[in-house]
Parts: structure tokens; sequence; C-alpha cells
């Protein structure tokens, strides 16, 4: 079994105490160009969805970790997305929510911690990332941790004024 504890931070499932947390990240406007989310999320609807994040990622075909430092304070999230077992691949998503946890190495860890798991717990072939051109910092600490950019949707998202680019990222275990 991997571990999901590294030097400087621990990833652990969501737990019913998280739902200050993911409330705050889910409906800060500055942070829906991540995950293209259009509309604010209630506290009922992300209370349900903490309920049911026990659901087994067979089943969900997610998962969601909360990133904790050794202070066992939650500073971001990472997720599993479209867990397809036919093919064994998924994608990833991170989130360190504050600027002052940023370029750190909390991010380079967990999603070292994640990858280790896909490929070891859950054997998977391949995992990918879908990053805007723009995201320099988030395509550096995909690129470092051994993804290669595959291919680039052309005015992928509109902001409402313009078009952006986005980079597809992959990682095959090998």
């Amino acid at each position: 079994m991997v571990s999901l504890t590294g030097n400087q931070i621990y990833l652990r499932a969501l737990e019913p105490e998280d739902l200050e947390f993911v409330y705050e990240i889910e409906n800060d406007t500055n942070l829906w160009y991540l995950s293209d989310t259009q509309t604010p999320y209630s506290r009922f609807l992300i209370k349900q969805y903490l309920e049911n994040a026990q659901q087994d990622i067979f089943e969900a075909k997610q998962l969601r970790l909360a990133i904790c430092n050794v202070q066992k304070e939650t500073i971001g999230l990472i997720d599993v997305f479209d867990f397809d077992i036919k093919n064994k691949r998924a994608g990833i998503g991170i989130l360190i929510q504050d600027k002052e946890n940023r370029n750190l190495g909390y991010g380079k860890e967990a999603l070292n911690l994640l990858v280790n798991y896909c490929f070891s717990t859950l054997h998977l072939h391949q995992v990918y990332a879908n990053i805007s051109e723009n995201n320099l910092a988030s395509l550096k600490l995909f690129e470092t941790n051994g993804f290669k950019k595959i291919g680039l949707k052309k005015d992928w998202s509109f902001d409402g004024k313009t078009y952006s680019n986005e980079y597809v990222l992959q990682r095959i275990n090998n």
C-alpha cells in the first residue's frame, strides 16, 4: 500500500468538518476558472457531497482528498476525476487555497503522492491534467512531476471577454 504521507504534507479523506473549507473554495469566484464553475454552491449541497464522499472511487468515479500540513491544517484539495477503470486512466486536479502556502513544495509533494497512489494502488496506466496556458505555476508543477504536454485545445475557455487555450498534459506509468 502506498503511503499518502510525505515530509511536509499528508493527504486524507474529506470529513464533515471540512464543510467551511470546501464551501470557501467552491464559492471563491477567483478560482472558478480552474474548474469551469459558473454558479455558487450552497452549504447544504456541500454537506450532502461530504456525506457521500465516502463512496468508493470505483463507484463514484472520482476521489477528492484534503491536503494537510504537519500542523494538521487543511491547505488544499487534490482530485482524481473521470476515473476510467476499463482504460486505466484518470484526470488529476489540485488547488492550494492560500497564496502564502503556494511555491513551498506542498503541491509538488501532494501531486507526487497522488500519482504514486494512482499507479501503485489503483493500477492506472496513465493520468492527465487540463491546464490553462495562462496557469504557468500549474504547468510547471505538472511538468516537473513527469507530465508531458500532448495537446493544445484552442480557444477552449471563455472568461466573458476573451478565449484562452488549454493544454492537456499526460503521464504514462512505465
